[in-house]
């Protein structure tokens, strides 16, 4: 039998190894972590639960096809439960919009803060069931290899004038600023600037409006242990807390995995769930091809870092539902300190997280967790001190969060901490500390993103945010599809 080895249990690498394992090839999965997920870490402090994320679930179909393929039932591992509305949009000028797939309901939200938008809301509609056809149906689990592929793929790109961003496309479509901003801000949960993000990004709005949105019972991390229990189960063999060092190579083959144990195993194929520059740079730095794609990664634009504090607060919230984005006074302007300009800026839009109204179960009785969120420049943009800035940061947005939703945080308070874009780079290896790898802009996507099969190792892959079709779970999930296609034509 075959054997192959995926470095990282992050969605992407746990989606690839339950491919492989269950299609015949021994699959072996390391992870650096004391816990399984990559990005979906969590913590359990003082009876409580902080999921790292992601906390929007997408497209669920594309995580029951691993069960699927496995003989087995995803509900038996998972329990997911919908969220509704998606979103709740609020504007320092009081304006909120309820965000969701209740057509009825949409309708009325925008009859009312923007009623001459409603025929060109319904256009947007098509225009992004369209590029979801193009850009994900047809083109989201295939892996670009040859140029060629992408010069076939351009004329429906062209079509759907890929090369404007979402932001523009929406404009086209709605003329009110809220309502533009409501249907741009998605990419940002994927690293993208809506200025500059391809237009094809609207297919999440077509992903969401068909599969809805998701929340995982017990927090994201449930979802991860339902995937390494269905890897485990079928017969795959989970190494966590070792950290890979090296990818040995002979020639233009990966031939041996070696971790910071002194373990070490010759594998059939190789393939890195881990961060993108981290995989070439690192892992691959006893190989030329190691070199001298890193150089050429180094020259890329990567997405943007975060800053995330997980708080936890006295009493329940039904009346703040489980994602609210409370939108700053700039938004243009803001995404330009973050991406151009690698500043900090006073003001900022802050994501707010709150699985308890969903889930109690991530708290005890009577009290609540939360994580706020807030895109920040990547640390080569903004070298600042994070260890200086973070407590500072921290009880801004606290502040602000409470200015806006809960008068009374400070009383409330029962613990708090934040994630800065130091423990990216430190905790996943993450280049510049980037939340999300390589920017999505039209220029790093399909053909110029990392290739699922490296161009000169023939047996190692890649998988995840760096690669094809990108960050989120359906696009790293996406990815495993495609890698495990071209794995599977090699292994068996």
């Amino acid at each position: 039998m075959n054997r192959a080895c995926v470095v990282g249990a992050g969605f992407g690498g746990l989606a690839l190894a339950i491919r492989l394992q269950s299609a015949g090839v021994q699959t072996t999965l390391v992870e650096a972590r004391d816990k399984p997920g990559g990005r979906a870490y969590y913590w359990e402090k003082e009876g409580f639960t902080f999921d790292a994320g992601p906390t929007v679930i997408t497209d669920p179909d594309c995580l029951r096809e691993l069960w699927i393929g496995a003989g087995q039932d995803m509900a038996d591992d998972v329990t997911l439960m919908p969220v509704m509305p998606f979103y709740r949009l609020n504007w320092p000028d009081g304006v909120s919009f309820d965000y969701s797939n209740d057509e009825p309901a949409l309708h009325r939200e925008i009859a009312r803060i923007a009623p001459q938008d409603l025929a060109g809301y319904d256009e947007f509609q098509r225009y992004a069931a369209g590029v979801w056809q193009e850009g994900y149906v047809k083109l989201g689990h295939e892996a670009f290899l040859d140029f060629s592929k992408m010069i076939k793929a351009a004329p429906a790109l062209a079509r759907y004038q890929a090369w404007r961003s979402v932001y523009s496309m929406v404009s086209s479509f709605v003329k009110d600023e809220h309502l533009r901003q409501a249907l741009s801000f998605h990419t940002l949960l994927v690293g993208g600037n809506p200025m500059k993000t391809s237009a094809i990004y609207a297919l999440i709005h077509k992903l969401e409006k068909d599969g809805g949105v998701w929340w995982a019972k017990g927090g994201t991390n449930r979802l991860v242990a339902g995937m390494v229990s269905l890897f485990e189960r079928i017969g795959g063999t989970v190494r966590l807390g070792d950290k890979v060092t090296q990818v040995h190579t002979v020639g233009d083959m990966a031939t041996e995995v070696e971790c910071a144990s002194g373990w070490r195993e010759r594998f059939d194929a190789v393939a890195s769930n881990g961060d993108i520059m981290h995989t070439y740079r690192d892992l691959l730095s006893d190989n030329p091809r190691g070199k001298k794609v890193a150089k050429q990664l180094s020259a890329k634009r990567f997405s943007p870092s975060l800053f995330v504090v997980h708080f936890a607060l006295e009493g329940t919230w039904p009346g703040i539902p489980h994602h609210t984005i409370l939108f700053g006074p700039r938004y243009k302007g803001l995404l330009d300190d973050i991406y151009e300009h690698g500043v900090l800026p006073r003001d900022f839009s802050i994501y707010l997280h709150h699985p308890t109204v969903t889930d109690p179960s991530m708290a005890p009785e009577g009290k609540s967790t939360f994580y706020a969120l807030v895109p920040v420049a990547h640390m080569g943009k903004l070298p600042i001190d994070w260890d200086e800035v973070g407590p500072v940061l921290e009880k801004r947005i606290l502040a602000e969060v409470g200015r806006r939703l809960v008068p009374d945080i400070e009383d409330r308070l029962i613990t708090s901490f934040h994630y800065a874009p130091t423990d990216f780079e430190a905790d996943l290896a993450a280049y510049k500390g980037s939340a999300f790898s390589l920017e999505p802009i039209l220029t790093q996507s399909a053909w110029f993103r990392g290739h699922n099969r490296d161009d000169t190792l023939r047996n190692f892959y890649l998988v995840g945010a760096g690669t094809h079709p990108g960050a989120g779970i359906p696009g790293v999930v996406g990815s495993a599809k495609a890698t495990a296609k071209l794995m599977l034509e090699n292994l068996l």
